[in-house]
């Protein structure tokens, strides 16, 4: 596979300011001085994993491959499919902080990127508020997830050009595919929505504390909080969601599995996105009503993640056990 993982995201905005605050004080990322109506921020070793600026497109997905040959190869491959492709400028390179990158759209307009040669950062890591970290490395920066007008339409793009394996999807409340290109459940996905632009990132940390902590500092924000804490059916990652103030969302979460990418095999799931919780606050009742009532049908079949910590259960209560042993 050419692509790697999901390198950093670039977003639009006229709101630097707030960008500034959501992302140290609520994320927890770093700030790094760009200057020049852009905000950029870390979240490990490199020198930027988001940036914000007021000169770009409302949102552009930038993805990782390992070197100069597999970006020619992307590059050949896309244009051979009749995709128009443009080889970035020493300046967006800069801007960027990769060594080379090209620059495409997917049929719906998405605005897209493809690197090699990230620069790495000559200081530590210094988180904006106290977490543990960020889990990226081998598994990239997180996920994206797109609003689309017809999923199955983009299917050939990204499944078959791009060459992102499928992992699983669901007709149910509404078409979802996820995409994984390493050992992340889900580097991309794509939201059967009607509409088209950014759904979500996602940001993984390293503890559970770090979410719990995070959903604190969204309940004190009037209209901060848009999916309360829940987990997911698929990836069983632990999250919260947070609006954005470029009014699209980002998953803030903890505990997603690693899948093995060379043995995976694709399946519909039937269990809806959510085990519990996720309550989403941005939807109007009868939605937020729709989406709970399939979370409690998942829990009246008794629906579960694997347990991470597999073995015989014990209580410490010696007449709980005995029931438990004879079940």
């Amino acid at each position: 596979m050419t692509i790697q993982s999901l390198g950093y995201m670039v977003i639009g905005s006229d709101r630097l300011a707030d960008w500034d605050d959501f992302a140290t004080r609520l994320l927890g990322m770093q700030a790094v001085d760009r200057g020049g109506g852009m905000r950029a921020f870390r979240m490990d070793d490199r020198t930027q994993r988001l940036l914000v600026s007021d000169r770009a497109a409302p949102a552009t997905v930038g993805w990782e491959v390992a070197d100069t040959a597999a970006l020619d190869d992307l590059a050949a491959r896309l244009g051979a499919a009749g995709t128009a492709v443009a080889r970035g400028s020493r300046a967006l390179a800069a801007e960027r902080q990769v060594a080379d990158l090209i620059t495409f759209q997917d049929p719906q307009g998405t605005r897209l990127e493809a690197f090699h040669g990230p620069v790495r950062a000559d200081s530590p890591f210094t988180p904006g508020r106290a977490i543990t970290g960020f889990r990226t490395g081998p598994l990239g920066m997180g996920h994206a997830v797109l609003h689309v007008a017809d999923a199955d339409a983009l299917i050939p793009f990204y499944r078959d050009l791009l060459g992102f394996s499928v992992t699983d999807w669901s007709r149910h409340p509404y078409p979802l595919y996820f995409f994984h290109m390493n050992g992340r459940h889900h580097s991309f996905a794509m939201v059967g929505s009607g509409r088209s632009g950014l759904h979500h990132f996602m940001v993984e940390l390293g503890a559970l504390d770090d979410v719990g902590q995070g959903h604190d500092i969204a309940r004190t924000e009037e209209g901060r909080l848009a999916f309360g804490l829940g987990r997911h059916t698929n990836d069983h990652m632990t999250s919260f969601y947070a609006n954005t103030p470029s009014g699209f969302f980002v998953e803030y979460g903890w505990g997603a599995r690693v899948i093995d990418p060379t043995s995976w095999q694709p399946h519909e799931t039937f269990d809806g996105p959510t085990l519990w919780g996720h309550e989403r606050f941005h939807m109007p009742e009868d939605g937020r009503a729709r989406m709970r009532a399939i979370a409690m049908d998942a829990a009246r079949r008794g629906v579960r993640a694997p347990d991470p910590n597999p073995g015989p259960f014990t209580s410490g209560c010696a007449w709980a056990d005995a029931v438990i042993a004879q079940e």
